[in-house]
């Protein structure tokens, strides 16, 4: 597998350990137009350290990033840990719909605001995804062609995702799902 998703460090960190199973996500500067669309199903978490993330994710989060911060790797490395399967999205057409969200992942309302009404189209994505950890952590060179803002990198080279065991059992995953699909109204398949 070489596709990735480019995901803030603290949100793969919170993914990883299952504490949600949520990704938000509007698009990336140099995305057409700045939209976001789902090219994949499946793909490796890309943890990045662009913008201001510390201050734009909820206190506990925040504690969280200062806690994790020393160890992560240098602008010179990626570290790869984990793969993702979407399970249902929709591009939420209302900050009400994106609120109601809330408590199921680590973003503050503000920034979710902010997002939301950037660009012309006033919506965002919100992704339930099932996360496996791979069975060996890679520390991979950063390459020019990994910068910027986006959403999709292809890696290289080619990461086999055999043995990867997923981050939450079933039955857990199920009950995050199923607080993902009411919150939204909609039928686990988005």
């Amino acid at each position: 597998m070489r596709t990735a998703f480019k995901e803030w460090a603290i949100v793969v960190d919170a993914l990883g350990r299952g504490e949600q199973i949520l990704i938000l996500r509007k698009g990336g500067i140099k995305e057409a137009r700045g939209s976001f669309h789902l090219e994949h199903e499946r793909f490796l978490l890309f943890p990045t350290l662009f913008h201001q993330q510390r201050e734009s994710v909820i206190p506990s989060a925040q504690r969280r990033y200062d806690e994790i911060a020393p160890s992560l790797p240098g602008k010179d490395v990626v570290r790869i840990e984990f793969v993702a399967h979407v399970e249902g999205w929709i591009n939420l057409p209302s900050i009400v719909a994106a609120e109601r969200l809330r408590g199921q992942h680590i973003w503050r309302d503000d920034v979710i605001a902010d997002r939301f009404d950037w660009g012309r189209e006033k919506s965002i994505y919100a992704l339930a995804i099932r996360v496996l950890r791979l069975p060996q952590r890679l520390d991979l060179p950063m390459r020019e062609s990994y910068a910027g803002c986006k959403s999709w990198v292809e890696l290289e080279p080619d990461i086999d995702t055999t043995g990867a065991t997923p981050v939450l059992d079933d039955a857990a995953f199920a009950a995050k799902l199923e607080r993902f699909t009411t919150a939204l109204e909609l039928n686990p398949a988005g």
